[in-house]
């Protein structure tokens, strides 16, 4: 029986990371899309709170369970900005 727990704790850890990392990762989306849209309207923006987020999940891919996102630089948003225009 105290494998059946151990499994059944195993598997619960692993779901609670998997549902951080969605949380995480839909922030991390809206967070770009916020310097996206600031770019494209030639309004100053950072990329802090994108890369705040991203070291987040990172925390957690370390974990084994999620994979990890790249930190996103100023540059890489201007320049998906003047591939969409």
């Amino acid at each position: 029986m105290s494998v059946h727990k151990e499994i059944s704790k195993h598997s619960n850890k692993q779901n609670q990371l998997v549902q951080q990392f969605m949380i995480l990762d839909d922030q991390r989306e809206r967070a770009i899309e916020e310097a996206v849209q600031l770019c494209s309207a030639g309004k100053p923006f950072t990329t802090d709170r994108i890369n705040h987020i991203t070291n987040e999940i990172n925390v957690l891919a370390r974990q084994g369970v999620v994979p990890q996102r790249k930190l996103v630089t100023i540059d890489m948003v201007e320049e998906y900005v003047g591939r969409m225009s």
